[in-house]
């Protein structure tokens, strides 16, 4: 039996939270905000029906999770600690060096952090700050399988290859980035993405609306399965990469791009925030997240009926 201690419950620890339940572990929560445990408990319910679709392991439950009103009682009897606290540095600084202080110096502890790195996530724990690194998930938790750990300097391969194992038995895919970098690396290729649509619409050459659909009729249907790289391979013919850089990459130079975002003026905000609620339709943020996740089951059965979890990433990046 496994227990999850997860410091902050917003979307992503939420995510964590549902994760960890629907794979057999016990979880035990904190955040001090108000109303924290009666959000956490109805996100539960709302992502529960699609993990029983997916799949629940043995002894699931969401009756395992157990809400504390002390910071350091959460890690007591802990197998792995997440932490997912607002995303300021000084913050998570002092959070981890509270929890690299009282919890046990074996156990692994995770920053769900999109950005930071570990060796800053590090600094201020003096107890045992190798075992402080970035776990960056992707929303929504519970349901997407990719895990970003990136190691500080205090990391050696035994905290790495320990995070590797914790993180797989709650069914996550790790990704083990080589070294650290702010944003890591998913967050870096859709920021370059999301600058570029947000470019397109402040320039009126297309819609939100218009921008999603290029990605869900288009890259994003191929990218679900094979990623960048081995969907330009095949975009070379029978000679794979080599001839799709010669025939395509002198268009690299070309101006196409605009890699630094637009400034965010009040009039973009207007067309981007006017553009996703039409496309909401008055639908609330509830019902979006269901229909986003029956999708999801359905995809990564696909995903994994190609792609089998037994070949690993290894088998794959």
């Amino acid at each position: 039996m496994s227990q999850l201690s997860v410091i902050g419950t917003g979307v992503i620890g939420n995510g964590w939270i549902a994760r960890a339940l629907a794979n057999g572990w016990d979880v035990v929560a904190f955040d001090p905000a108000e109303g924290a445990e009666d959000r956490t408990r109805a996100f539960v319910d709302n992502a529960w029906p699609s993990l029983t679709r997916l799949g629940l392991a043995p002894g699931a439950s969401s009756d395992r999770l157990r809400f504390v009103a002390d910071m350091d009682a959460a890690v007591a009897g802990a197998d792995l600690i997440q932490e997912n606290v607002p995303e300021r540095l000084e913050l998570k600084q002092s959070i981890l060096a509270r929890l690299d202080a009282v919890a046990a110096p074996e156990v692994l502890i995770g920053s769900s952090t999109s950005g930071f790195k570990p060796t800053d996530l590090q600094q201020d724990c003096s107890r045992a700050p190798g075992r402080v690194i970035v776990a960056h998930p992707f929303n929504p938790v519970y349901l997407l399988p990719l895990v970003e750990l990136v190691g500080g300097q205090a990391t050696d391969e035994e905290h790495t290859a320990k995070a590797q194992e914790l993180y797989q038995a709650l069914a996550m895919r790790p990704l083990v980035v080589r070294r650290e970098i702010e944003g890591h690396i998913a967050d870096r290729l859709m920021e370059a993405l999301w600058r570029e649509a947000l470019h397109l619409v402040n320039d009126g050459v297309a819609t939100t609306e218009e921008i999603d659909a290029a990605v869900v009729y288009g890259c994003g249907l191929r990218w679900s399965l094979m990623g960048t790289f081995l969907t330009f391979h095949l975009a070379g013919g029978e000679q794979g990469m080599r001839h799709m850089l010669e025939q395509f990459g002198p268009a690299l130079k070309l101006p196409w791009t605009k890699l630094e975002a637009p400034e965010l003026t009040d009039s973009l905000i207007d067309k981007v925030v006017e553009g996703c609620e039409y496309q909401a339709a008055g639908r609330p943020v509830s019902e979006l997240d269901r229909r986003r996740d029956d999708f999801l089951v359905e995809l990564l059965g696909l995903v994994n009926k190609y792609w089998p979890e037994s070949e690993g990433l290894e088998g794959r990046i």
